[in-house]
């Protein structure tokens, strides 16, 4: 009897009413409320961010470049932004403080209060330390460095010594050294070896003249050369 229990209670479901028991209307409507429910997410995601951060919205960085620092302070906190020098450069074309880079450029979108950071025209030219490059290093090597960090260079001067090494720096008629500081509109030429060596540096096979005297200290009573009669 119990067996027969068993059996009635594994005895296989039709295909249809297998899957009946799944697909239900309350399953179905479960499935749909969530779909809903995570669309509504991601719009929200999206709109609420974009309203939160005013997408779209801004204050336009005006233009200062070329402008006095004075002048583009006033104009940048009109617009409710804020500015701060980070560096200086130099263009002799232009005044002092003048402003001559700027970051954000000019019509970039951003929030209130944002920095705006520029770049002034300093008073004068800078000057650089001139680097160790006498007597180490050849012209190519010392014309790279030196035009690296803008100083110009004037054809240059040809020394005794090995070819193309440099021997010395030369700027406005006088020689500098290494760690001297040079204005960089201070043209510079360089002394560079010419291959030859000056007459003192040639090593020259010089062999000291002997005189012979009769005796050492003492004056000769003959000269050794022999009359030569002109005849009558």
């Amino acid at each position: 009897m119990v067996f027969r229990i068993i059996l009635c209670t594994f005895v296989p479901m039709k295909t249809k009413e297998f899957f009946g028991k799944f697909v239900s209307a309350y399953l179905l409507g479960h499935l749909a409320a969530m779909v809903v429910f995570i669309v509504l997410i991601c719009f929200g995601v999206k709109y609420g961010l974009e309203w939160y951060t005013h997408h779209g919205e801004g204050i336009e960085v005006p233009k200062v470049e070329n402008m006095l620092y004075a002048n583009a302070l006033t104009l940048i906190e009109q617009k409710g932004l804020n500015i701060m020098v980070t560096d200086s450069g130099y263009n002799k074309k232009l005044p002092e403080d003048c402003i001559l880079a700027q970051s954000p450029g000019e019509g970039t979108k951003v929030k209130e209060g944002h920095m705006v950071y520029v770049t002034v025209n300093a008073p004068s030219s800078p000057t650089f330390a001139i680097p160790d490059i006498v007597d180490n290093s050849s012209y190519r090597e010392a014309m790279a460095k030196l035009t690296a960090m803008g100083f110009r260079l004037l054809p240059p001067k040809k020394v005794p010594g090995e070819k193309d090494w440099v021997y010395g720096i030369i700027s406005r008629g006088r020689r500098i050294s290494t760690g001297d500081l040079v204005n960089i509109d201070s043209p510079l030429t360089l002394m560079i070896g010419s291959g030859l060596y000056s007459e003192e540096e040639e090593d020259l096979d010089y062999v000291e003249p002997v005189y012979h005297q009769a005796h050492e200290g003492t004056m000769p009573e003959e000269d050794d050369f022999e009359e030569v009669k002109v005849p009558e």
